[in-house]
């Protein structure tokens, strides 16, 4: 009885440390800054996305943020939201090649945007949002890797700049990573193809349609289905009244006799 109570307790312990693993570098998993899409982030559209900046430490606070934009897949348009507290500096830099973006030459692409903490930080055990407006999105790239470079106000900093190889373990700062989405109808430059939602309208319209037809269809059976029935119990009721008027002559005839 005491063996089994005491490979319980194993049992349970284990259990325990097991759990509290997981957790802890389920933590350290999510601590990493990260680039998160509003909605969708399509091929060629445009998209709102959110960089997300945890605070790692428990003894200073963020005051900087860098986030850099890669050269080989431009965009022409990068503009941050006003954050209270924060001063947002864009960056351009030449283009090697130009963009053609809406009938216009695009010469140069924003390279980096630099958030600085004007009357405002990050503490310990918190976090801030830093949205951005991007576009256009590359048609020809699945992801954009956006370098981000974290500084506190002891003056440590903190690179997440390593991008994640193929098969290989997460890096220990890896670099926030925007997925991008299969390329959308709707998007700026896109075909005239009828999105999802409309051919569900015309699905639903039709589906109705036939719906009404066939309801009618019902509605008018159901008349003729009326009508014959009442013609059919005015037929019997002629019958019963000439059967009556019958037995009531050959009843007469009867008493007379």
């Amino acid at each position: 009885m005491n063996v089994s109570r005491f490979s319980a307790s194993r049992a349970v312990l284990a259990g325990g440390i097991a759990l509290s693993s997981v957790v802890l570098l389920s933590g350290t998993a999510f601590a990493h800054v990260s680039v998160q899409p509003q909605g969708e982030a399509a091929k060629g559209g445009y998209a709102t996305v959110n960089i997300k900046v945890p605070n790692e430490r428990d003894n200073a606070s963020t005051v900087k943020l860098e986030v850099s934009f890669p050269l080989d897949h431009p965009l022409a348009s990068v503009m941050p939201q006003p954050i209270p507290g924060w001063k947002a500096e864009v960056t351009k830099s030449k283009l090697s090649k130009p963009l053609q973006l809406h009938g216009k030459t695009i010469n140069e692409a924003v390279s980096k945007v630099t958030w600085t903490a004007d009357g405002s930080k990050i503490g310990p055990g918190q976090f801030q949002q830093f949205p951005l407006s991007l576009g256009q999105l590359p048609e020809d790239a699945d992801q954009l890797v956006l370098k981000a470079v974290q500084t506190y106000d002891n003056k440590e900093v903190v690179r997440w700049i390593e991008e994640q190889k193929e098969g290989a373990e997460e890096p220990q700062n890896p670099a926030p990573v925007l997925k991008l989405s299969a390329a959308s109808a709707d998007h700026h430059g896109g075909g005239a193809a009828p999105s999802a939602s409309a051919s569900a309208g015309e699905k639903a319209g039709h589906d109705a349609k036939s719906g009404h037809d066939a309801d009618a269809k019902k509605e008018t059976a159901a008349a003729d289905s009326s009508d014959t029935t009442a013609r059919i119990l005015g037929v019997i009721g002629i019958l019963v009244g000439v059967a009556g008027v019958a037995f009531g002559v050959l009843a007469g005839r009867r008493r007379s006799a």
